[in-house]
């Protein structure tokens, strides 16, 4: 069943935080971008999850808050803030709002992907849930290619990829791109066919002088010590770090 995740913020940059987070799970994103949109899209979509900004123009955070546990239908759904302070004074005053959790900004989508877990379960993308374009595993950041790597990699998810990749290498040729990330963040297990995918989309990358770095949580990275293979493989740890040492 698809989760209903609203986003509220006034941050463009959060929101895409919020969204990528939850881009390798079964979730449909609304956003918002104060708290008067967030009551109305809450009101009309029902979602089964709210992330809620506290400093907001027009009406705040806390002011939405209030207006949710006021309203009999929308109360009950669970609420996460993010908050610019992290002082005790502070985070005591936002739990008492009852709140199920929080966050202190900046924050890494890994992270809020935790906290989401201890509230309720995620459910990973299938292949089947993905869209059937061409092209569907990358998106670009400027003059960077993202390839986004699949919740599960089993074999012929593997073969498909790298042939999307070899397609993909040949239009970044032709359109001067050389520069490309290889996002595992919403990999659900690190498995063979992974670190087989892995070693071959860095060696086609070399091969067509594309530099490349691979973004991973700390578990991740962790798991792919464990591989000979990888395991002298620098990872980053978000695709602004990533983009930042190339």
């Amino acid at each position: 069943m698809t989760l209903k995740v609203l986003t509220v913020d006034d941050s463009k940059t959060i929101r895409m935080i919020v969204k990528k987070a939850f881009q390798a799970y079964n979730c449909e994103i609304t956003e918002a971008e104060n708290g008067v949109e967030g009551l109305a899209a809450a009101a009309k979509i029902k979602p089964g999850l709210i992330i809620l900004d506290i400093t907001m123009p027009v009406m705040t955070g806390v002011e939405m808050l209030e207006r949710l546990k006021g309203d009999d239908a929308l109360k009950a759904i669970p609420v996460i803030m993010l908050t610019a302070e992290s002082g005790k004074d502070n985070v005591m005053n936002i739990v008492k709002k009852g709140i199920n959790d929080y966050m202190v900004k900046p924050f890494k989508g890994e992270d809020l992907i935790e906290r989401v877990r201890k509230i309720m379960p995620l459910e990973p993308k299938t292949e089947e849930m993905d869209d059937k374009k061409p092209g569907k595993y990358f998106t670009q950041v400027e003059d960077v290619v993202v390839l986004t790597l699949p919740a599960k990699v089993l074999r012929p998810v593997s073969v498909e990829v790298e042939n999307s990749l070899q397609v993909k290498i040949k239009d970044m040729t032709a359109a001067q791109l050389k520069k490309m990330i290889l996002d595992m963040g919403g990999v659900s297990e690190t498995n063979v066919s992974l670190i087989k995918l892995i070693i071959t989309a860095l060696q086609q990358c070399q091969k067509a002088n594309v530099a490349v770095k691979l973004v991973a949580n700390a578990k991740q990275g962790e798991e792919l010590k464990g591989f000979q293979e990888t395991s002298q493989i620098t990872v980053a740890h978000s695709i602004e770090e990533a983009r930042a040492a190339m």
